[in-house]
């Protein structure tokens, strides 16, 4: 796709790689777990209606996915949600260095589209204060005569189901408070008896896209009498844009690769 290109990279990790304020521990998550896992593989010219929905009350998710358009598309995506975050590990390029990671909800998607009927839509990720979240919010909306679209998107609120050091998950949301902003105490906390790590509090989205349209963002993370965070952004016309977005309530430190990492120079 040819025309002016344009390469947005927004990334917001708060509260600062050295420091942990746990204002709202992370969620226990239920004893019995609910699962949920669609893929597709998707080729061919006509009418597109695709529609994802979650909502968990008890681990604060709101989570929409949707697109309508008649044009040839090409879509290979994969949603996947567990309230039991250990069983669902994923690999995201700009969370726990890349290495893997536990989830509660994560989509990838890789999209080709093109027709003289827009294809639109948008997504959706809100951790809801309400439900015991963090009350941040990431929203995709869309409008596009072509595009090419490679992205991830990941959320995480509980703790680890198993935790490591024989600890109990009720026990969790204390000893962390306890730990405040010492990262790897709470790293160490935040690991499950396999070594992975759950990176809740954590809602983001990473997107490569190349499109004709218009495009654009939405990110918010608001805590009534404290905390007020907006970043917006809308492109109409021939773009190409790479662009993460990510909230993460109690980050520690990662691990960055080493260009050229593993070879004898």
């Amino acid at each position: 796709m040819k025309g002016v290109v344009g390469i947005v990279v927004l990334a917001i990790a708060l509260l600062g790689l050295c420091g942990t304020v746990m204002a709202n521990p992370p969620i226990v998550p239920p004893v019995q777990y609910e699962q949920f896992c669609e893929s597709h593989k998707v080729s061919g010219t006509g009418v597109v209606d695709v529609s994802t929905s979650v909502i968990d009350k008890k681990i604060a998710l709101e989570y929409y996915d949707t697109m309508n358009g008649d044009g040839d598309i090409e879509l290979d995506q994969e949603t996947a949600y567990s309230q039991d975050a250990d069983k669902l590990k994923r690999n995201v390029s700009s969370v726990n260095g890349s290495n893997l990671a536990a989830f509660n909800l994560y989509q990838t998607k890789k999209m080709t589209y093109s027709g003289e009927t827009p294809l639109t839509g948008g997504k959706l990720l809100n951790s809801k204060a309400f439900y015991g979240g963090i009350g941040a919010n990431v929203q995709e909306l869309f409008s596009v005569n072509e595009m090419e679209q490679d992205q991830t998107a990941f959320f995480s609120s509980t703790t680890p189901y198993e935790p490591a050091n024989n600890v109990k998950p009720e026990n969790l949301p204390s000893l962390l408070k306890n730990a405040g902003r010492d990262t790897e105490a709470v790293e160490a906390l935040m690991t499950d008896e396999n070594g992975i790590y759950n990176p809740a509090h954590l809602i983001g989205l990473e997107t490569k896209n190349s499109f004709n349209g218009t495009w654009g963002t939405d990110a918010t993370w608001h805590k009534i009498f404290y905390k007020d965070i907006k970043a917006h952004e809308m492109f109409t016309g021939v773009f190409e844009a790479e662009k993460t977005i990510k909230f993460h309530e109690n980050p520690v430190p990662e691990r960055i690769p080493v260009p050229c990492e593993g070879i004898d120079c």
